[in-house]
């Protein structure tokens, strides 16, 4: 074929091109907010993100000088050490486990999916005692994510309940709130962040916390302080459900296998954004599948956020076996809750054990949450937890079956003597 003649118009118009795009590109995880719709009467201003300068491309000089006012120095330029890993006290560990004096509190309890999700209501989060808290960590730990609605609770006293379950978790490259809360991870988008469908699939933003961390989070608590009057819905997935739903020789091949989960991408978004990075980025391996401390029971560790490779077997064999994970958290209803939210409320989960997406429906309006992380104990495989503990690890569906008086074969959690199983909806 022969070489086509190209003006030096048309170059400068294709890098133009190029260049545009690229600083269009919003990825909730990998690019961090720029501006916001310059509301100067705001309540939630001061945990709102500080603003930021970045290289002026076109699409940016015109929302500098739209919201002057609102483009601020970079983000604070700070230096934090790496992280080593911590004792945690795993508070769930302490709780009774009928779970009577928070349970007692509460008006109501209910069990919003046979595999996740519960709501309780007449329970203040600002008046538990702290042996409540420990039940509520179990009760996370078994149910996956706990809602609750119309809570007063402030970030400072949230802060506080998030503490009795670890050391908390300050994110090396998202923005810190105009207060200076280090801790606080902001959640912010309003009408100046529209989403843009060509930076992610939807799949993407299936996501356990921060799980490229030695020791990623556990009990994690996010309060919605702004929302949209419909949309924004968040959604959870069990690894419980996940594991539970393999056939005995899948899940025993996955309990071997460990995987890499990677805070790179985070740290090139800051970078690409011309923003400091608060702490190195790092990679850790986790087994594929972990064990909760106080339930004893297997989840599937991974997510399509973070998670890039599993250790030790071929890329294709990899990419398979991930591809089929990340599709089972996303796709599979049977492993689902969604919440909507309400101005007040407050969800808690276990990164451990769920996987979250939020949706971005609701553009232009406002959506605006803070979030407390506090660490757990770096995970633990199959092997690793039942030669620490002296226990055996099960599947959370067979305990359940076991504890209704089902009778179930052991396995892939078929009905004993049925071969067959048939919807008619």
């Amino acid at each position: 074929m022969a070489p086509v003649a190209t003006s030096e118009k048309q170059a400068t118009d294709i890098a133009d091109l190029k260049t545009r795009a690229a600083d269009k590109l919003f990825n909730p995880f990998y690019s961090p907010p720029d501006i916001d719709d310059g509301s100067s009467d705001y309540k939630f201003t001061d945990f709102k993100v500080r603003g930021f300068r970045h290289s002026p491309t076109a699409a940016s000089l015109v929302l500098t000088v739209r919201l002057p006012q609102f483009i601020q120095p970079s983000f604070p330029n700070l230096s934090w050490e790496p992280l080593k890993e911590v004792e945690v006290t795993e508070r769930a560990l302490h709780a009774d486990p009928s779970k009577k004096d928070l349970l007692s509190a509460a008006s109501k309890v209910t069990h919003l999916t046979p595999a996740i999700g519960v709501e309780l209501e007449g329970i203040d989060l600002r008046q538990l005692t702290d042996q409540q808290k420990d039940e509520l960590a179990l009760l996370v730990a078994e149910r996956g994510v706990v809602f609750l609605r119309n809570q007063e609770i402030d970030i400072y006293q949230q802060l506080d309940l998030a503490r009795h379950y670890g050391p908390l978790h300050k994110h090396a490259t998202t923005g810190i709130p105009k207060n200076g809360l280090e801790e606080v991870h902001v959640v912010y988008n309003d009408s100046s962040r529209r989403p843009d469908a060509s930076a992610f699939a939807k799949i993407d933003l299936w996501h356990s916390d921060v799980t490229y961390e030695i020791q990623p989070p556990g009990v994690t608590s996010l309060k919605v302080i702004t929302g949209p009057e419909v949309g924004g819905d968040t959604l959870w997935s069990s690894g419980y459900a996940l594991y539970s739903s393999l056939s005995p020789g899948l899940q025993t091949y996955l309990e071997g296998l460990h995987a890499v989960h990677s805070g790179v991408a985070q740290a090139e978004g800051n970078r690409a954004a011309g923003l400091p990075v608060r702490r190195k980025e790092i990679e850790s391996v986790h087994p594929l599948v972990r064990v909760h401390p106080a339930t004893g029971w297997k989840s599937v560790f991974v997510n399509p956020g973070f998670t890039r490779r599993i250790v030790g077997v071929p890329k294709a064999e990899s990419d398979a076996i991930l591809t089929f994970l990340f599709r089972q958290i996303s796709d599979n209803p049977d492993f689902q809750v969604r919440f909507r939210w309400t101005e007040g409320s407050i969800a808690l989960w276990d990164n451990r054990i769920v996987t979250h997406s939020a949706t971005f429906d609701f553009w232009p309006a406002t959506r605006h949450a803070l979030r407390a992380t506090p660490h757990a104990e770096k995970p633990l495989s199959v092997a690793e937890y039942e030669k620490a503990t002296g226990k055996v690890a099960k599947d959370r569906q067979i305990e359940v079956w076991k504890q209704l008086g089902v009778d179930v074969a052991t396995g892939n959690g078929a009905s004993a003597g049925s071969s067959k199983s048939r919807y008619n909806d």
